[in-house]
């Protein structure tokens, strides 16, 4: 029987960059590739909507889907977890078999590390998983009034909005429930302002909405320890009744074993095409390291990796095809920004221009946080 030669295009990661890129690539290639994603969770959950769930307006069953939309695509999805990637062998190692690819798209995320900071597992929450959120959501029931601080444990972290949308959200929450009177809402972070990457104008658009609802603000500090009750910063100590931590990111241990990894431990790519030091992998998405002129990285947001896929599922389709031409990731993003009481701003801009990202921040109101609802409802119904 003669071997099977259809290109094989295996995508690790089902999270929104994997699930763009292989969507658009069956979409492109049909039966003229096999298009394969490896996924370990059996379930895919919307994370922008976990701040929502954080504060009871959203519950898991709402914003979790399973993979079978995909298997209808004729998208072969493997549950299974990535051990090993071996660019030189063209081979993927997983928990239950080695998979053979012609082209890879790596899009496997950023992995938590509050084991980074002593004391910080044991005694603080965060709403960047499902779990985490949910057991948020029981404490903030439970609050009562006092010190509530949201910190920024170090930089990166994923979607540079979302520490600040807790603070406001969490804000309006405890004034519907009559509390915010009675509580101290603070926000501290190593970054000088907001959203640095996006520049000034943003930063301080965002400081004034957190100013304006009595949100304190304390830039430049660096978590270095928690204690029951305490947050340790590099000189000064901040004692708390409920505290919000965004923990280290780091990335996923596969990458630093697999030769892909750059200086930073995250996967250097070509800033335009997304193509790793192999010719024929590519990286999407939060594991990425794409750097701006300013010096920054480009923020690790769920935006960029589903333009990131759009790019990529073109140039291996057109490299499938034997056309060598290449589209050009161009560095837009969009994203919306909650401020609480059904409100929302919404940032958008180009991170790519020089020499430094253009963005501008649109005024919070009731139509961009409606925009917001519908992009959650569009994408679980549209991407799985």
């Amino acid at each position: 029987m003669a071997e099977d030669r259809t290109p094989r295009i295996v995508v690790l990661g089902g999270g929104i960059g994997g699930q763009v890129a292989a969507t658009r690539l069956k979409q492109k290639l049909g039966s003229g590739a096999r298009v394969v994603l490896v996924e370990r969770s059996p379930t895919f959950t919307f994370a922008p909507s976990l701040l929502w769930l954080m504060v009871g307006q959203r519950q898991a069953r709402a914003i979790t889907r399973d993979y079978s939309g995909l298997r209808k695509r004729g998208i072969e999805v493997v549950q299974a977890s990535v051990t090993g990637i071996d660019t030189r062998a063209a081979e993927v190692q997983t928990d239950n078999e080695t998979i053979g690819y012609d082209h890879l798209v790596v899009a496997l995320g950023a992995s938590l590390d509050p084991e980074r900071i002593p004391g910080l597992a044991e005694n603080i929450y965060h709403p960047y998983d499902l779990p985490s959120a949910e057991r948020l959501r029981d404490a903030l029931a439970g609050f009562e009034g006092g010190r509530l601080v949201v910190a920024i444990a170090s930089l990166p972290y994923k979607c540079p909005a979302a520490p600040y949308e807790t603070a406001m959200l969490i804000d309006g929450y405890l004034r519907r429930r009559g509390l915010r009177s009675a509580s101290q809402l603070q926000v501290y972070t190593p970054e000088p302002l907001p959203l640095p990457v996006a520049g000034p104008y943003a930063g301080h658009s965002v400081a004034a909405e957190l100013a304006a609802r009595g949100i304190g603000f304390y830039p430049r500090v660096q978590l270095q320890a928690v204690e029951p009750g305490v947050l340790q910063f590099s000189g000064e100590s901040v004692k708390f009744d409920l505290a919000v931590v965004i923990p280290p990111h780091r990335p996923p241990e596969v990458i630093a074993t697999s030769g892909l990894a750059g200086p930073s431990g995250w996967i250097a790519v070509d800033r335009s095409t997304l193509r790793a030091r192999a010719s024929n992998v590519y990286a999407i998405g939060d594991n990425s390291a794409i750097p701006l002129e300013s010096g920054m990285l480009l923020p690790k947001a769920g935006v960029f990796a589903h333009a990131e896929a759009e790019v990529v599922a073109e140039n291996i389709a057109r490299r499938v095809r034997g056309d060598l031409r290449e589209e050009a990731f161009n560095g837009h993003g969009t994203c919306f920004v909650e401020t609480g009481g059904g409100k929302a701003g919404m940032a958008t801009g180009n991170f790519f221009a020089s020499p430094v990202p253009k963005v501008s921040i649109l005024r919070p109101g009731r139509a961009w946080h409606a925009a917001k609802v519908a992009f959650e409802q569009y994408w679980l119904r549209r991407w799985l």
